[in-house]
């Protein structure tokens, strides 16, 4: 790897900033698309550890029944903190990772990994920050799927992703239910309501918001 490219992935993984140049050799960068054959599955036993320079991962759990829930994503500048727990514990991968977008990916061999973080501070420090950042946000995933109503987490997906600019979603009821953890047949359900309501309408693998207001107010009335 030439030096240009690793001030290129360095300024956007800075914690890899203080590994000699000379030890470079051991990474490989790869560029992956969603039609490349490449998918890391639950059981899988990694080989690498992975940094995410651009792009999109999703990163998932299936059921036995074949039910699924999206996890997390791991953007550039980010890592998998279930991967790094599967190669620092010597065990098993326990999720699933699909490409979402053209991605590029540093990959480093999982034995060259332990040496650099055994003598990497800021790489440790970056680790052990992923795993308390994503550790918040799959307790906040399970709280959400335990305690809140699905019309209001529903909403509240509807609500982020768009805004007064961007009011229509490309997104198919089975894609909506599994970023919530719910049948496809609940969320078909749930927005044949909010179109009812007037709040939103329907086409094929499309929603479009006519009122983000009652939106809001779904959202403030399990708030209140």
């Amino acid at each position: 790897m030439n030096p240009s490219e690793i001030d290129r992935i360095t300024a956007i993984l800075p914690f890899l900033s203080t590994i000699p140049h000379r030890d470079w050799h051991h990474a490989e960068l790869v560029s992956i698309d969603p039609s490349t054959p490449h998918r890391i599955q639950d059981g899988h036993m990694l080989q690498h550890a992975m940094f995410m320079v651009k792009g999109s991962v999703r990163i998932h759990k299936i059921s036995e029944q074949g039910r699924e829930i999206t996890l997390y994503r791991v953007q550039g500048g980010q890592s998998c903190v279930l991967m790094m727990a599967s190669i620092l514990g010597e065990s098993e991968y326990e999720a699933s990772a699909s490409i979402e977008v053209e991605s590029e990916i540093l990959l480093i061999a999982v034995g060259v990994f332990r040496e650099w973080m055994d003598h990497n501070k800021p790489l440790r420090q970056f680790i052990y920050q992923q795993f308390m950042q994503r550790i918040t946000a799959v307790t906040n995933l399970l709280e959400d799927i335990a305690f809140k109503p699905m019309n209001y987490r529903l909403a509240h997906f509807l609500y982020t992703n768009t805004n007064d600019d961007l009011t229509a979603l490309k997104i198919t009821h089975e894609q909506l239910a599994v970023e919530l953890g719910t049948a496809r047949e609940v969320i078909s359900r749930m927005l044949k309501d909010f179109q009812n309501q007037g709040i939103l309408s329907l086409s094929r693998g499309n929603i479009r918001l006519t009122d983000r207001l009652a939106l809001e107010e779904i959202i403030q009335q399990y708030l209140s």
